[in-house]
């Protein structure tokens, strides 16, 4: 039925333009868009040129009366900061769209080109561009003055410091720190022994620092603060505040004797376990039952005990024979498989020892793995001497051993890197304290290589100069872990300085 209906045809009028005559769509004005873009320039009055001060030492900008604004060059940050700068002109006209145009860095000028609207002759809207040129105009921001002037004048400190012999918290902590530019405001970073400090401009940054690292590690704090002067006039204090923040010294892979009272309240855990992770908690595994358990901030400094052995007393073995004895078992997101191993020392195979581990999913006869030597350990530890009737096992198994595989790859370059804080290092300390350092940093690396879930958190970046080697290739068969490629940031583009320095570690 309405197939049938009769329909009018629509034909979309025209008409000639006013002024030049040419034919053209009808609008209120009768105008075509040259000859109103002859007639009306919706950009009158509104500014072309604007001076924002800018900072050369920190890259900031100055917001009226007393912000500062760190932003990029044609940043999204930048960019909305400068048109802001034009918002009272803007109040006249409809802003559609923003871009900057390009500019030589050195030329103190930036220019963005913005495109508005604006109701003209009756009812039209006129859409028209235009470009305003900035001006840069150095200023020191009140921190990099004081920091001019002295560059030792801080206002507040964070003592970031962990009693053990090692620094791969530290390096682990420093690529949080990176990742999240938590940082971002410290004036200096001070490597210290034992820890690092950070200083700060402001108490405020200073606070936000150690609320991050509350966040990432079980720490405790306490704060102090100095008067620096005083002016009785108009009743006005200085002081310089100072954070110490202390890391537990209970680190990943460490062995552990709960004491009594610890073990109880954990459902009777252990009381010989593995620290398998550090966050803001402590993960603690039984590897003669796989049970886990979280030890929170508030129940760890309750007590304050300390690790039985540590990374630095693990012993190599060599795995003679494997018996499994479970399935696999996931705890805590990772696989375990029970088993029965039979190993032996591999500077000493007098003597064999065949112990239970929570690692039969990757020992296999003829591999090596790392322990804890309980049979030949002098342990002088009170919360051990507090169990009367406890079986100590001769070996407790950590961790599949890579280190002779790793002999006929040493010193290729890693196909990988990382970044760094720009830290002060202490030289005072020689070339054996330099060479430990470059040492347990080799350690770190391997660990991020053989853990997934210890990378999972941190960026890591390809490395522009590797070049895979044949030997490499043929040798590629090998189970040396390694990250993989899609693991690691495809672009890394850096500065100059930053690129050319050794801001970057292999």
């Amino acid at each position: 039925m309405a197939a049938n209906m009769f329909v009018v045809p629509q034909t979309k009028g025209s008409v000639l333009c006013c002024k030049c005559g040419i034919l053209m769509a009808p609008n209120p004005a009768n105008m075509c868009v040259t000859c109103l873009r002859s007639e009306v320039d919706i950009t009158e009055g509104l500014r072309k040129h604007a001076t924002i001060m800018h900072c050369p030492e920190c890259d900031s900008y100055l917001q009226p009366p007393r912000t500062w604004l760190k932003a990029q060059l044609e940043s999204k940050e930048l960019l909305t900061y400068c048109v802001k700068r034009l918002e009272t002109d803007l109040k006249k006209v409809r802003l559609v769209n923003a871009e900057f145009i390009w500019t030589e860095p050195h030329s103190k000028r930036i220019k963005v080109k913005l495109k508005v609207q604006k109701e003209v002759l009756n009812g039209a809207i006129l859409e028209q561009s235009y470009v305003v040129e900035y001006v840069l105009q150095d200023h020191m921001c009140e921190s990099c003055t004081r920091f001019q002037a002295n560059p030792d004048q801080w206002v507040a400190s964070v003592q970031l410091r962990q009693r053990v012999s090692h620094r791969r918290t530290f390096f682990y902590l420093e690529q949080l720190i990176l990742k999240h530019d938590a940082a971002v405001h410290a004036i200096k970073i001070k490597q210290m022994d034992q820890g690092i400090d950070f200083f700060f401009a402001n108490k405020s940054h200073a606070s936000k620092f150690v609320e991050f690292l509350d966040k990432v590690a079980p720490t405790k704090r306490r704060e102090s603060k100095q008067l620096v002067s005083h002016d009785p006039k108009n009743n006005s204090y200085n002081y310089k505040y100072t954070f110490s923040v202390e890391i537990s010294p209970i680190c990943r892979e460490d062995l552990i004797c709960l004491p009594p009272r610890v073990a109880v309240s954990l459902g009777n855990l252990g009381p010989l376990v593995i620290c398998t992770k550090v966050t803001n908690n402590i993960a603690l595994l039984d590897p003669l039952t796989l049970r886990q358990c979280f030890l929170d901030p508030d129940q760890y400094w309750r007590y304050s005990f300390k690790s039985l052995l540590g990374s630095r007393q693990l012993v190599e073995y060599d795995v003679f024979n494997v018996e499994v004895g479970s399935p696999e078992f996931n705890v805590g997101g990772s696989k375990y498989v029970m088993a029965d191993v039979e190993v032996a020392r591999v500077t000493d195979y007098g003597k064999l020892f065949y112990v239970r581990t929570h690692l039969g999913h990757i020992l296999k006869p003829g591999d090596r793995a790392l322990g804890y030597d309980l049979y030949g350990a002098n342990n002088n530890d009170n919360e051990l001497d507090k169990y009367q009737n406890l079986v100590i096992p001769e070996v407790i198994l950590i961790k599949k051993s890579y280190e002779e595989k790793r002999q006929k790859k040493r010193g290729e370059p890693r196909p990988w890197k990382l970044k760094s804080l720009d830290m002060e290092l202490d030289e005072s300390k020689g070339r054996g304290y330099e060479e430990k350092m470059n040492t347990e940093y080799e350690e770190f690396l391997r660990d991020l290589e053989e853990n997934p879930e210890l990378r999972f958190n941190l960026s890591l970046y390809r490395n522009k100069d590797y070049q895979p080697s044949e030997m490499a290739s043929v040798s590629d068969g090998d189970d040396v872990p390694s990250v993989p490629l899609e693991e690691l940031l495809a672009d890394l583009e850096l500065s100059e300085e930053e690129d050319g320095d050794d801001s970057m570690k292999d």
